[in-house]
């Protein structure tokens, strides 16, 4: 994008946005019967409703206008045809491939077909999952698997461990599935006490089979099967995904129970690939292609659909309008699902970890904010935690809420009361109830005049709180698959017109250099003498503590 200094259409947004500032949701309604009509776009059995969003006609052309001034489409094609997008590592950036229905033409990387590879690992997949779930594939010591544990992390922890929570309607029985991830020993040791070696299958999630958490994770569990079973158990109670054969081995892993994937799939893309496998094993494979197909479909209408009814599209532009224009600087994800409860921790890794960045594609310092600090929680249990500041903190909260039309745990009476409370606080956030309001409200229920002008202002909302509605029509993989891969979608697109790159992450590298530099003097075999003096005196503590 260029720069938002001498950028006309960025001038003329942010003059479209002090505009309105001066305007009320609710007087928007009122001005318009057609507003939620216009302001609302379906895709299957999909409604997304923006119209609660601080958007007119005006806005969203205006919009549009940046999308084609970012040249979206142009980046789309870039994409898809395999070039090195992810340029500060010379790779691809191909994960709508690991969805890409067999068939369908090729998709290239570096002039190669990657689908027959991708198709190869999907079909050892399957096969892996029939073996488990037949009661085939069995310990050292004869038994079958009936745990499952996964130790990654990242983008090997959180998508699987998302994913199979909100699938818990689906889970094959006689089958669970957990997930280790923290360095802290409490994840680890509080999984493994529940469980028996003999029935207990490890997935060692990690690309260079390298990464710090995952390795000593492995490693401890690794030590408690052994001590339980013997060195020779270890072939059978351990597979791997990863692309590091020669480590693999040297741990005890047959490398023919390693799953692969490649350097054109980033880690929070990669859920779609064997780092899925948690997931296949959780639902069966019949269940994780449905999830696919439902990624794959949402492929199809993003790279085919117009911006006005694009909805990766409206989401990020939507966001963009909220955070460059209006100044918010965080967004609330609410998703009314116990099971998406994880949603909003899997979306922090995608969008901030992909766009929480200040430099351009180009080297140069980026002169506008990119991603807003995404933050939420499951309803109803946000609404008694911290709704009471998004309706009165004073600060402006855009808010994302994902309602489902039918349950996917059936019990009489909760669901109705879930929607009415979803979509009652949408309502609130954008009407409020002014002070006339709630003077005429508490006088007409008989509060003494004296009361009435005590408690008014308290009990005053201002309103005028954007938030947009997702409603789809159950929680399945196919409807989760779209979701995800909308919101993958929706990244991309605000990583074109902030003009960054999304698929590195190079704050992250950067914290593992200085924690690799630090272990050796934490374990006192190295000096301090280069570290600053809070990190050498907090050092100096944990010593003082032995």
């Amino acid at each position: 994008m260029v720069n938002t200094d001498t950028s006309a259409i960025w001038q003329r947004l942010s003059q479209a946005a002090e505009a309105t500032r001066q305007t009320q949701l609710r007087d928007m309604f009122a001005a318009d019967r057609q507003r939620f009509s216009r302001l609302s776009v379906r895709w299957n059995d999909w409604l997304v409703d923006y119209s609660k969003q601080r958007v007119s006609a005006d806005t969203m052309a205006l919009l549009e206008e940046l999308w084609q001034a970012a040249d979206v489409a142009g980046w789309i094609s870039r994409m898809r045809s395999g070039a090195p997008i992810n340029h500060s590592e010379g790779r691809a950036a191909l994960h709508i491939a690991l969805r890409h229905p067999a068939g369908k033409p090729p998709i290239l990387c570096q002039g190669r077909d990657v689908m027959p590879a991708v198709l190869g690992e999907l079909a050892k997949m399957r096969d892996f999952g029939a073996q488990v779930h037949g009661r085939h594939w069995r310990g050292a010591s004869g038994e079958p698997i009936t745990d499952i544990v996964n130790i990654g992390i990242g983008g090997s922890d959180l998508g699987p461990r998302m994913a199979t929570q909100a699938l818990a309607a689906f889970h094959h029985p006689g089958l669970k599935v957990h997930y280790v991830a923290n360095l802290d020993g409490a994840d680890l040791a509080t999984v493994l006490a529940h469980l028996q070696p003999r029935s207990t299958l490890f997935i060692i999630a990690s690309k260079t089979f390298t990464t710090q958490e995952t390795m000593q994770n492995a490693a401890s569990a690794r030590h408690w099967l052994v001590q339980a079973l013997g060195e020779a158990a270890v072939a059978r109670h351990f597979v791997a995904v990863s692309t590091n054969l020669a480590e693999v081995a040297r741990f005890g892993i047959d490398p023919a129970n390693t799953f692969g994937f490649w350097d054109w799939v980033g880690g929070r893309y990669s859920l779609w690939s064997a780092i899925g496998l948690p997931l296949a094993l959780a639902v069966g494979f019949d269940n994780f292609q449905k999830m696919l197909a439902g990624a794959h479909a949402m492929d199809e209408h993003f790279f085919s659909a117009p911006p006005a009814e694009n909805l990766p599209g409206l989401l990020a532009l939507l966001e963009i309008w909220n955070s460059n224009f209006l100044g918010a600087e965080t967004r609330a994800l609410l998703p009314y699902s116990q099971s998406l409860g994880l949603l909003p921790r899997y979306l922090q890794q995608l969008e901030m970890e992909s766009n929480g960045k200040q430099v351009d594609r180009h080297g140069a310092a980026l002169d506008c904010s990119t991603a807003p600090v995404l933050w939420g929680e499951a309803g109803t249990n946000g609404q008694h935690a911290f709704y009471q500041l998004i309706h009165q903190g004073g600060r402006l909260l855009p808010c994302e809420f994902i309602a489902f039309k039918q349950p996917d745990f059936a019990l009489p009476g909760h669901h109705e009361k879930l929607l009415a409370n979803c979509f009652a606080q949408g309502e609130a956030l954008m009407r409020g109830k002014t002070l006339d309001e709630t003077t005429a409200e508490l006088s007409a229920a008989g509060m003494p005049a004296d009361q009435v002008a005590l408690l008014a202002p308290y009990r005053s909302f201002p309103g005028n709180q954007p938030s947009t509605t997702l409603l789809l029509p159950r929680l399945d993989p196919f409807n989760l698959g779209a979701l995800l891969a909308l919101y993958e979608h929706k990244v991309f697109v605000e990583s074109v017109i902030w003009d960054i790159n999304p698929f590195d992450q190079w704050g992250v590298e950067y914290g593992k250099q200085l924690a690799g530099r630090l272990l050796p003097v934490i374990r006192g075999e190295a000096g301090g003498d280069l570290l600053d003096s809070s990190t050498a005196g907090l050092v100096a503590a944990c010593r003082e503590r032995d």
